[in-house]
């Protein structure tokens, strides 16, 4: 039995390091070149699965190269496999991703591929009803939304990845526990212009358990319905922000399945967050659970 379980983006990056960003037009010469998996929901399982949780990925996948790469990817982190369904003659979701030192920031560009939408089997629905989380990032939606409100139903909590304002993703919020927006998403769904008034109204209007707006090098805010406070980003020497989010959330639903109170879940997953942050890749970086409690206890917190 797996204790977390995700339905979402699983996507083959090719990471560009580069010293610049290039003109229109023109050729260089890249700094490094490493391909790696990459997706919200698919690298927060192995996020977790790498800090000591039992993990297990739903969805269809393809036997391309890209998709034999990542189920190989998931099986070298330990996140189970026994829930995809491969299909063949499809082309996997890829992604080049442009890594800019003097800019400090990455860039990508992205093609979703053809693999067919998943359809829940009863197998698939069986994992999620044994499950402590689901976890979603508003990819793959209808399976997203029937396996939340299936989880719910049975008692599983329901944490949403919602990274990016995707068509339609409103249909998952009334069905999620924990819900975890980025501030852009936030604001732009609420119409609001802070991000402390936009949990209050995301957690009003849709009657989550928490809400966590998560803001980048800012750190983030977290709200209970009754106490909006702010938890810190960890300053580090960043090379590779690629997917800190997408770790962000599969640490957080780590710590809560360990029992950790949603503050210091936010606190933990803002570290390991930061940790990856310190080396290439957004899978390979995730540090383990033991470094992550050594980094805060080297800043006198404790978890």
């Amino acid at each position: 039995m797996s204790n977390i379980v995700g339905i979402g983006a699983n996507v083959c990056d090719t990471l560009l390091t580069l010293n610049t960003y290039p003109a229109e037009d023109t050729k260089m010469r890249a700094a490094s070149t490493l391909i790696c998996g990459g997706g919200p929901c698919a690298t927060g399982l192995v996020a977790a699965s790498k800090l000591g949780a039992s993990c297990a990925y739903i969805g269809n996948m393809t036997d391309d190269a890209n998709g034999l790469f990542l189920k190989k990817d998931f099986e070298h982190y330990g996140v189970s496999t026994e829930f995809i369904e491969t299909l063949s003659g499809y082309t996997s979701f890829s992604a080049y991703v442009l890594l800019c030192k003097d800019k400090e920031s990455r860039t990508c560009v992205f093609d979703k591929g053809n693999v067919p939408p998943l359809k829940l089997s009863q197998r698939q629905l069986e994992a999620i009803r044994n499950a402590e989380i689901l976890m979603v990032d508003g990819n793959d939606l209808y399976a997203a939304v029937e396996g939340a409100k299936y989880a719910r139903e049975n008692g599983v909590k329901v944490l949403y990845d919602a990274g990016g304002l995707y068509d339609d993703t409103e249909q998952l919020l009334p069905h999620v526990d924990i819900l975890i927006p980025s501030e852009e998403y936030a604001l732009a769904i609420t119409g609001t212009q802070l991000a402390k008034d936009a949990a209050k109204l995301l957690y009003d209007k849709y009657n989550p358990l928490v809400v966590v707006i998560t803001q980048g090098k800012k750190g983030g805010i977290v709200y209970d319905g009754s106490e909006c406070r702010s938890y810190p980003a960890f300053e580090v020497d960043a090379l590779d922000t690629n997917g800190s989010g997408d770790v962000f959330h599969g640490a957080f639903a780590f710590a809560v399945q360990k029992g950790m109170s949603y503050y210091s879940a936010c606190i933990f997953s803002s570290a390991v967050s930061a940790l990856k942050c310190t080396k290439i890749g957004a899978r390979s970086a995730v540090p383990a659970y033991e470094e992550t409690l050594e980094f805060l206890e080297e800043r006198g917190i404790n978890v």
